[in-house]
Parts: structure tokens; C-alpha cells; sequence
């Protein structure tokens, strides 16, 4: 276990960097990444057909983000605390009146905010999950206990947690793609109509965009 630990040392590192301007002693993060990595050792199963170190990535994050979140120092910009708010009071007062909620264009228009920070807001209100949530009744059974009998599944998850840590690297409107599509479950059509352009335009861009970031991601393991 130990040489396992040593040996992804660089991968804990690299984790636990990400959240270095927040107010925290790295080496409690790298403990902490620690911690992450050992669950995932003991959950690993060479079937999965990917490698412990992608397999890790996960756990570690989760594990760091769960400190962060439960430790209650995850700080949110004031404004964007204050757009939050609104957004919430604009939406609850639409869907009183007209039975639906304000698409991202509509709520930029009415709040007079552009569509990135509308999505921020809105993405920064939501509580994040962790892979290790028990679900149902059982103490036992986690998200990603159920997760081991399908591969695909498990990867979209491991692709869905790491993506948001890569997004500081896009460009604004790579960004805005990732963000309405993997953050806000929009379809590629609804994106294209949003930005204006084609579904055919959208897709291919997704495409490319996640190619890059799987690369960087390569690349960082």
C-alpha cells in the first residue's frame, strides 16, 4: 500500500494544488488525497479496464472537495452569492406566472448579466455529491459500488467530476459548451440555439474540446 501511495504521489500533488489559494496547508490536503487514493485501491478491479491512477482521480478529488465543503472555508464571490439570490427570486416569480422556469438567455436579459455568470451562479448554488454518498437505505452501497457492474457509466462519472477541474484552461466559448452541456444537461440543439449556431457546429466542437481536455488530463497523470 505504501509504494502504491508513493508511487501516485505526483497525481495526490497535483489534486491537492488545485486547491491551494483556499486557505489551507497542502500537506493536510495531500493527507487528505491520501485518504482518496486508498479507497480507491480498495475498490479498484483491473476488469474496469482503466488504470488505478485514472481510476484514482475520483476519490482523491472527492475526498479533498468533501473536506473543503464540510470544513465550510469554499468560498463564492459576494456578487456571485448576490446573483444567486436573484436568479432564485426571478425564477420562483416566473414560474408562479407562467408555469415554467427562465432559460439562460431570458434570466441575462431580465437581470441585465451575461449568460457565463448567470451559469456560475447558478452552478454555485448547487450542493456538490460525493462518489461515496450511500445510497437508499443501504450504510453499505455508494454511487460507485453501483457503478462497477457497468464501465460506461463509471466513465462518464469519472469524465463528469474531472472536467469541471479543467475548465479554467478553455477559452469563453469552450467553456460556455462545457457548461451547458455537462453542467446544465442541455442537448447539443438546445446549445446551438443558445449560441447561435448549428447543432452539426456544436457537436463538433464538444468533440474537440473534450479531446483537449482528456489530453491535459493524460497529461497531468
Amino acid at each position: 500500500m505504501s509504494k502504491i501511495i508513493v508511487d501516485n504521489s505526483n497525481l495526490i500533488w497535483s489534486i491537492a494544488s488545485r486547491f491551494k489559494d483556499r486557505g489551507y496547508e497542502m500537506q493536510d490536503l495531500y493527507q487528505i488525497g491520501c485518504i482518496g487514493l486508498i479507497k480507491s485501491i480498495k475498490r479498484f478491479d483491473t476488469s474496469f479496464e482503466v488504470k488505478l491512477s485514472t481510476y484514482a482521480v475520483p476519490y482523491i478529488l472527492g475526498e479533498i472537495k468533501r473536506f473543503v465543503r464540510d470544513d465550510g472555508l469554499l468560498k463564492v464571490s459576494r456578487s456571485i452569492k448576490e446573483l444567486s439570490y436573484r436568479i432564485k427570486i426571478v425564477q420562483k416569480e416566473y414560474l408562479d406566472k407562467k408555469g415554467r422556469e427562465l432559460e439562460i438567455d431570458e434570466l441575462a436579459k431580465v437581470l441585465k448579466a451575461n449568460k457565463e455568470d448567470i451559469l456560475i451562479a447558478i452552478d454555485s448554488s448547487v450542493r456538490p455529491e460525493s462518489i461515496d454518498k450511500t445510497i437508499g437505505d443501504s450504510d453499505d452501497l455508494t454511487l460507485m459500488d453501483k457503478l462497477k457492474s457497468n464501465i460506461d457509466q463509471e466513465k462518464e462519472i469519472i469524465n463528469r467530476i474531472t472536467v469541471k477541474d479543467l475548465m479554467g484552461k478553455l477559452d469563453e466559448k469552450s467553456k460556455k459548451i462545457i457548461m451547458l452541456r455537462y453542467f446544465r444537461g442541455k442537448t447539443q440543439c438546445q446549445v446551438a440555439n443558445l449560441m447561435g449556431i448549428s447543432q452539426v457546429q456544436v457537436s463538433r466542437m464538444e468533440k474537440r474540446i473534450l479531446n483537449n481536455m482528456k489530453m491535459s488530463l493524460t497529461q497531468a497523470i
